[in-house]
């Protein structure tokens, strides 16, 4: 009885339409069982992440999961702030950090198609300012020295994170540390500053010989901003978010929408949840100089479903078609030579999404080609074409310090994966 109720209620559930923007037309909606998939081991999703959130492991989460263009789970469960008692709700506002990487790639990839660039190109060919970019080393005697770059960082490079940049945050190399001493990616910064800043540093290895994660899509920002001959955002915004009816994707949180923006969480040396602290968190009511291709936007679950779908059904959304099926395909190759480590097992890289190769050294399940991204405060996303599935899940909060701290992170990915696949059963 007690699973035919189960049942019976996550289909009302499934059935309902997502939450909605002002003026934001509905996805559509199934049951699990109506697109190969049991609803009752699809409970096993939402009621994963609600027993994280009843360990005090997350403040809170929404989940979302479409397979066939069809939304199937849509849940949010928690708090959006622990503090003043608000509970999570589907329309939440997030800060998506590195999420905001496969918009850009999308927006330089629409300028690829009209043929304002190519992928051998040198970078240099549309910043000059790089045209002397030197790579850093040291000699047999620990001396530092300024090499020549065996070739020009090239486009494809540049967008597959082998261009030799690094972030200066997500490793600890030298030049990483001149990298945070540049400020380059202060949000005070505008593009064209941040671009000087970088021309001025060296790269952190020579191009094409490594992945390494790197200010990359920042930069190719300010290419979209050059080839475009618009602001970076007002190009978003007219290309892709507007045509897409992604009305809550932006990179700052208007005053009118504040009161749906989840806080950010970190946990500290105790394993309990805290507010961040600014250094990592800025403030996002006000729109930043710095529009930040990298990891700039804050969204919604919905939104970002929206902009998910469009590339799932190659490249087109409610009649609004943004790229061709070909631009998506190479988006979504590996690019990598044979061996190049990423940051994650069975992984390669294609044009701004990181791509699995091999599914049994990513953990199993995935079905072939998926292509997937996270954000620093904990979203992610994966695009599943074998099995037309896509998943998104949203929180706000990152690991902090400690044994204490590390023992509380969930792996919610990993999780997500296993509850979504083993509810496929055609």
């Amino acid at each position: 009885m007690r699973a035919l109720f189960i049942v019976l209620a996550y289909a009302a559930a499934a059935a309902a339409p997502p939450a909605l923007a002002a003026g934001q037309p509905a996805l559509p909606t199934a049951k699990p069982e109506n697109v190969g998939m049991s609803g009752e081991r699809l409970t096993r999703l939402s009621d994963g992440m609600k027993s994280l959130v009843d360990e005090h492991r997350l403040a809170g989460v929404v989940t979302m999961v479409a397979r066939h263009g069809k939304v199937i789970e849509f849940e949010a469960t928690g708090k959006r702030d622990i503090a003043a008692n608000l509970p999570m709700q589907k329309d939440s506002i997030f800060r998506i950090y590195s999420m905001t990487k496969p918009i850009t790639g999308v927006a330089m990839m629409m300028l690829f198609e009209e043929g304002k660039w190519q992928l051998n190109d040198p970078v240099a060919k549309y910043i000059p300012e790089f045209a002397n970019l030197k790579v850093y080393g040291t000699d047999a005697r620990g001396n530092v020295v300024q090499n020549e770059q065996t070739h020009p960082v090239t486009m494809r490079e540049l967008m597959s994170h082998t261009g030799g940049f690094t972030y200066g945050y997500f490793s600890n190399t030298a030049v990483d540390k001149l990298q945070r001493e540049a400020d380059v990616l202060n949000v005070g910064n505008t593009l064209d500053e941040m671009i000087k800043r970088v021309a001025k540093l060296p790269l952190n290895s020579q191009p094409g010989n490594e992945w390494h994660y790197s200010i990359s899509v920042d930069i190719q920002g300010y290419i979209v901003q050059k080839l475009s001959g618009m602001p970076f955002e007002e190009f978003l915004e007219k290309r892709i978010l507007k045509p897409l009816n992604m009305v809550d994707t932006d990179f700052y949180v208007p005053p009118e929408k504040l009161k749906r923006f989840a806080e950010f969480y970190v946990y500290d040396k105790d394993g309990q949840l805290q507010v961040a602290h600014e250094a990592i968190n800025h403030d996002f009511s006000k729109k930043p100089a710095l529009a930040s291709g990298g990891g700039g936007l804050v969204s919604t679950a919905t939104d970002y479903m929206r902009f998910c779908q469009m590339l799932l059904n190659g490249g087109k959304l409610d009649g609004v078609r943004l790229l061709s099926p070909r631009t998506i395909e190479l988006m979504r190759t590996n690019l990598l030579p044979p061996g190049m480590p990423t940051l994650s097992p069975g992984a390669g890289f294609g044009l701004d999404f990181a791509v699995y190769t091999d599914v049994i050294a990513a953990g199993g399940y995935y079905g072939k080609g998926t292509y997937y991204w996270g954000g620093a405060a904990g979203t992610w996303f994966w695009i599943d074409p074998t099995d037309d599935l896509i998943v998104i899940g949203m929180i706000q909060q990152v690991p902090g310090t400690g044994a204490a701290a590390a023992f509380m992170v969930p792996d919610v990915r990993g999780l997500s994966r296993a509850y979504v696949y083993q509810a496929i059963v055609d």
